[in-house]
């Protein structure tokens, strides 16, 4: 179980501390407003009422001493970037930011962050993908391209092998896994015989995968 810290408890903080209290870690809500604190105080390990630009008040609460420190202040943009900086000249390390714009984001960048969060851009860009391929249901960017895709069979492909359905492309990309209920087929092979509900995990390029994904519809 690590120890976490989330300044601000607005719908981000609050949702990313409460969604570590279920992975079990331990949470500490900072926020400067008392209703908001109280409203999380018996959710969370600790909820307390601190001003995040009080460099003292933060260096009360012993934050260096946890596994990372989300800055999750929301409208109060100079709130943020005040907070950053004391945390950083305490010794934090490990900080990651949520931004709202691309200059603070050019800002946290020169100041040493290199955890910055854009939650409202990155959920936009999650709900295009799954929009445009609603047969991918996840998805992990790798970064230069390179995906994992989560895809759920159809029922089109009951009793299909794997190989029939990748076709050409099955050289491009690359099936991690297929997980049939509990049981779980790690590298399967051309011939594996698909069934309906199957979860598939596939590794390939942005281009190859968009190239086949009309097949997978």
């Amino acid at each position: 179980m690590a120890q976490y810290a989330v300044i601000g408890l607005g719908r981000f903080g609050g949702a990313t501390a409460l969604e570590l209290m279920k992975m079990k870690h331990a949470v500490l809500g900072i926020d400067i407003d008392i209703k908001t604190v109280n409203h999380f105080a018996e959710q969370l390990s600790r909820a307390v009422i601190a001003d995040a630009t009080d460099k003292e008040a933060l260096a009360e609460l012993d934050l260096t001493s946890y596994d990372g420190v989300l800055v999750a202040i929301g409208e109060n943009v100079e709130a943020c970037l005040v907070s950053v900086v004391h945390l950083k000249s305490l010794g934090v390390s490990n900080i990651w930011v949520k931004a709202r714009s691309h200059a603070q984001h050019v800002i946290l960048n020169k100041i040493g962050v290199s955890r910055i969060i854009h939650p409202e851009e990155e959920i936009g860009i999650r709900t295009a993908q799954f929009l445009s391929y609603p047969m991918i249901s996840d998805y992990i960017s790798l970064g230069s391209g390179d995906f994992i895709v989560e895809i759920i069979a159809s029922a089109q492909y009951d009793e299909n092998s794997l190989g029939t359905v990748l076709d050409k492309y099955h050289q491009d990309i690359e099936v991690l896994l297929i997980k049939r209920k509990a049981t779980v087929t790690l590298n399967p092979s051309a011939d594996f015989t698909l069934r309906s509900g199957d979860v598939l995990v596939i590794f390939g390029h942005l281009r190859d995968l968009r190239n086949i994904a009309p097949r997978l519809r």
